[in-house]
């Protein structure tokens, strides 16, 4: 069978007001983005609740993040084929009837399941909602949009915790799935009313890179998942690793040759493009990695609610969603480099600091600094890294751009997660208040190190000013 390239058909509809837009596109992902912290401070009682294991919980995780980033590609094919409103649409409602599974569920087994699904439909919602942003705005206001819909971003990242703390004491874990179902259904209308239907090049779809990629990343994350309890020499870890190294070495010579490429392996001849997803990677693996470990800490070991570590976190989580719209709005002027470096060098100074201080007594006043240089950081880098992604992207690629810098991130938060439980399990931890402090040390250590090395990377970028304020590099 040859590969058929279409023009694309124009866009349906005419564009609506931005604020329309930006609800259209940002509800959804607000919902997606919801669910990262939500279901990371509901572990400790889920644990409990279901007798999960520390290997069960991370799973819980990557589970979401595997899928997610396994099918974002192949999402946003789709998109070009059949519309990017109408995935968009599918994406949502897959997502929200796996919202529902999870709520129901009654074992690990279950719930890693119904986490999957949502990983799917949410490959479906994150990387069209940019796409279909950008095709929604002049591109004289794209640099705004894309700050408010960081914003929205961070302010999903930082009601997260709250949102789930709160749901869990005065009901119980399975609510924080069951809020999903009304954010689904007050978006549907806006989305139908306010999107245009864009298409992109109709090809072949890459079912062989969507195997080979999805099922590499997946043993490569098994083996480290597995390689405490297992043994880093035993068949099933090694094999899980060289096998997945074997499988993505494959995708990435059957991407050089097919004509249809599920990841197009041109889009990284640009050095923004580049760049910034190496930087996006590190950032995901260092940050989420190690909040995987951070917050459980205050349950575990200092006795508090959920509720209650999500007040205490509140610090770190809510500062991204002032500091991502002012990053957007300043990037033309100041520069995504200047800003990127910033806040990768906040994020490791705050993830050195708790490093440093935790303690199983360790006060609040202590914690507080960190959690604040933590908080910039992201909201410093969450509207960056997007633009420097798309600065030099063509149109007709902005989904592809968008979906690979997603898929990149949701890779970097599973292997985030799995290098550092390793880390924190080799040192001997475990899910109590004696045995996790000083295994969770060298743990978030590891974090701030990939942030560090990210900082550095970042300042390979291009300044990233634009009009009367760029510069030659």
């Amino acid at each position: 069978m040859t590969a058929t390239t279409a023009t694309a058909p124009a866009p349906t509809g005419r564009r609506s007001p931005i604020a329309l837009v930006l609800i259209a596109t940002g509800l959804p992902m607000f919902m997606a983005t919801l669910d990262n912290l939500v279901m990371t401070n509901a572990l400790p009682v889920i644990r409990q609740d279901l007798g999960a294991s520390i290997e069960e919980l991370q799973w819980f995780v990557n589970a979401y993040t595997l899928a997610f980033a396994s099918f974002i590609l192949m999402a946003v094919a789709l998109g070009d084929r059949f519309g990017r409103r109408t995935v968009f649409l599918v994406g949502i409602a897959v997502f929200t009837l796996a919202s529902v599974g999870a709520a129901l569920s009654t074992d690990p087994t279950q719930l890693i399941v119904a986490r999957a699904i949502q990983g799917v439909g949410g490959a479906g919602i994150m990387p069209l909602s940019l796409a279909l942003l950008s095709d929604g705005v002049p591109e004289r206001r794209r640099p705004l949009a894309i700050g408010v819909w960081g914003g929205i971003a961070g302010l999903g990242v930082a009601a997260g915790p709250l949102v789930g703390g709160a749901v869990i004491e005065g009901w119980s874990w399975q609510a924080i799935f069951w809020i999903n179902v009304p954010f689904a259904l007050v978006a549907l209308p806006f989305v139908l009313g306010s999107l245009r239907n864009s298409f992109g090049e109709r090809v072949r779809l890459d079912f062989a890179g969507l195997l080979l990629s999805g099922i590499g990343v997946l043993a490569v994350v098994y083996g480290i998942v597995r390689g405490n309890d297992a043994g880093w020499g035993s068949l099933e870890v090694a094999g899980s690793l060289v096998g997945g190294a074997i499988l993505l070495a494959a995708f990435l010579l059957w991407e050089r040759r097919t004509p249809t490429p599920l990841l197009p392996l041109r889009l990284f001849r640009d050095r923004s493009f580049s760049i910034a997803n190496a930087v996006g990677f590190g950032f995901s693996f260092g940050m989420f990695g190690a909040v995987f470990i951070l917050i459980q800490f205050l349950q575990i070991v200092q006795f508090k609610t959920p509720l209650e570590a999500a007040i205490m976190t509140t610090p770190w989580t809510m500062a991204p969603m002032i500091v991502a719209p002012l990053a957007g709005i300043f990037a033309p002027r100041v520069g995504t480099r200047a800003l990127l470096v910033a806040g990768l060098a906040l994020q490791t100074l705050g993830l050195v600091w708790l490093a440093i201080i935790t303690q199983t007594d360790t006060s609040y006043g202590e914690m507080l600094p960190a959690f604040i240089a933590a908080g910039v950081g992201m909201g410093l880098t969450f509207a960056p890294s997007s633009t420097a992604v798309l600065a030099n992207i063509a149109q007709r690629d902005t989904a592809k751009a968008s979906g690979t810098n997603s898929t990149v991130r949701e890779i970097g938060v599973a292997l985030g997660i799995a290098v550092l439980t390793a880390v924190f399990t080799g040192a001997g931890g475990v899910l109590s208040p004696t045995g996790y402090v000083d295994a969770a040390r060298p743990a978030i250590l590891v974090g701030a190190a990939v942030l560090a090395l990210s900082t550095v990377l970042a300042t390979l970028l291009p300044a990233g000013r634009s009009g009367r304020f760029a510069v030659e590099d």
